[in-house]
């Protein structure tokens, strides 16, 4: 998958997936990208970020409602990704 595509497709036309099995085909198309993929904190709460040769992408910030998570926000504007707080977890 690249990254033109990626971003054109959750920043440019804000898509929505809703319920289990299209956030799960969602989440299989985007498994290929994570080798190069690490858990972060993004601004404050579990996400993690793709920063392909030590540079970042994309930001998934998750939203939680209790334990579960509520909504994933791909994030690859590079505008909104240098307001987020990220810190890598190790």
């Amino acid at each position: 998958m690249d990254d033109d595509w990626l971003a054109g497709r959750f920043e440019a036309n804000r898509t929505r997936l809703r319920g289990a099995a299209a956030v799960a085909r969602g989440a299989r198309a985007a498994s290929a990208r994570s080798h190069q993929s690490v858990v972060a904190l993004v601004n404050g709460a579990p996400g993690i970020v793709f920063a392909p040769g030590g540079r970042l992408a994309v930001a998934l910030a998750f939203a939680y409602t209790g334990d579960t998570i509520s909504g994933i926000d791909v994030i690859a504007d590079p505008a909104r990704l240098d307001r987020l707080r990220l810190a890598v977890l190790d």
